[in-house]
């Protein structure tokens, strides 16, 4: 199948924009991007006039199952919002993160997002298969997941956050990350589904995990992710109970390198933020998260000017109602400049972290980030010919400092998932539906 999107506005992301130009799919890869229209012989050809083409967007952090409890702890700080949060979601079962999931996905599909990577790390007991919970929801929607199977195993016995009843031990933990790489993990360069291991973070986990996960990970060929420097609690917690700060702390036991991506990286010292570099550790940066719960905001020019890959993310809907990606490009150059002036980070920096600088942190940027000939067919078309972007000198600006424009097409692997802002393969309403289901179920299970 060759599709030739043409007449559009193009931004490649890894080399030249052009006003008006074309993009040739075959099959699920890109075999040219260009000036002008596009070439003969399409099978489907797609007048974009007025609309933005950019690669998908990747969201580097997430908490799918979040999406059943939406609203709650509204006005938390995020220690306050796990306590109240943790007794709600040791209640959960595989049919309430599906129904949760699916929701959270369609979402991330309908404002532009292609790949999503999600860090499940509740396992309530007797809950049900929760990875294959996500895995059957990416398979509705149509976009590609890392699913980053968390775990808990430091309850409020050992001084932990999360009650008793909802962490594993910490072999049970292990084997149960094993086991999802060895049913899911897809090593393939167009794999729809991946696994990472992710202890939860820090402060909800023993030494013991972390230091297994990494080497587990490392064994399995696979990527690391935690939690990391989130607010000025954790870092507290950690000075008193290690002696190191949470970036010391996660150094001295290994979890530095190219495998490796954190969550929110907020609280770094200029030191931190250099080892981080130096090392090629990734950061998923959550500015919408980190406002909702008043963390901080992230030293993302910094980070950048260390040669640190950032992506973006959405994180838990949770503590982000919204759960698009799209608009997490306008609040990561909003707080980039709120933090360090009106140069800390410019339009073209924010949408190569929502793209390439995503690719990087999970690992795929030799596959997906940027509209090259040969990397795999994931873009989305942003629909700019409305009242909001009439008219506007910069399409890129359009998308990054705007309302986050329709999606007009979203394509993975060079497949429709989302056409005119509607899911491809899956029912809004149906959705809507399950998921107001799954979300009092959980209530009434108090």
């Amino acid at each position: 199948m060759r599709t030739v999107i043409e007449n559009a506005a193009i931004a490649t992301v890894s080399g030249p924009e052009y006003d008006r130009g074309h993009v040739v799919l075959d099959d699920e890869r890109i075999t040219a991007v260009g000036a002008g229209a596009g070439p003969p012989g399409a099978d489907r050809r797609v007048d974009a006039t007025g609309c933005l083409v950019t690669p998908g967007l990747v969201n580097t952090h997430h908490h799918l199952y979040q999406w059943a409890t939406r609203g709650m702890a509204a006005d938390h700080t995020l220690y306050e919002w796990l306590v109240a949060l943790y007794p709600v979601w040791s209640r959960l079962d595989a049919g309430i993160t599906h129904a949760a999931a699916t929701a959270g996905l369609a979402r991330l599909a309908t404002t532009g997002c292609t790949t999503v990577a999600d860090h499940h790390y509740v396992f309530p007991r007797d809950a049900g298969d929760q990875v294959e919970a996500l895995v059957s929801a990416r398979e509705r929607i149509g976009v590609r997941l890392h699913v980053v199977r968390g775990s808990m195993d430091r309850g409020e016995s050992q001084g932990g956050l999360p009650p008793d009843n909802l962490v594993e031990d910490t072999e049970a933990a292990l084997l149960g990350t094993e086991e999802a790489i060895d049913r899911f993990h897809d090593t393939s360069p167009n794999a729809h589904v991946r696994i990472a291991a992710g202890p939860c973070s820090p402060f909800t986990v023993t030494e013991a995990l972390m230091t297994g996960a990494a080497e587990l990970a490392r064994r399995k060929g696979v990527r690391l992710h935690t939690h990391l420097a989130e607010t000025v609690d954790e870092e507290r917690q950690c000075l008193a109970e290690t002696g190191h700060t949470p970036a010391e702390y996660v150094d001295k036991l290994g979890w530095l390198g190219e495998d490796v991506w954190f969550a929110h990286t907020i609280h770094l010292a200029p030191e931190a933020v250099r080892r981080l570099g130096a090392t090629g550790t990734g950061a998923g940066h959550c500015p919408t998260s980190n406002g909702r719960i008043g963390a901080g905001i992230a030293p993302v020019r910094e980070l950048l000017d260390a040669g640190v890959a950032v992506g973006l993310g959405a994180d838990g809907a949770a503590s982000n109602e919204s759960g698009g990606l799209g608009e997490e490009l306008h609040q990561a150059l909003l707080q980039a400049r709120q933090r360090g002036g009106p140069r800390a980070l410019s339009t073209r920096e924010a949408l190569w972290m929502g793209t390439m600088g995503g690719a990087r942190c999970l690992g795929r940027e030799s596959e997906l980030g940027s509209i090259e000939p040969g990397k795999l067919a994931d873009l989305a078309v942003w629909d700019l010919n409305g009242l909001h972007y009439a008219g506007i000198e910069d399409p890129v600006a359009a998308l990054v400092l705007g309302t986050t424009p329709p999606v007009r097409l979203l394509y993975v692997g060079g497949r429709p998932v989302v056409t005119d802002g509607l899911l491809d393969h899956a029912e809004e309403p149906a959705i809507a539906r399950d998921l107001a289901a799954a979300g009092a179920r959980l209530r009434d299970r108090r």
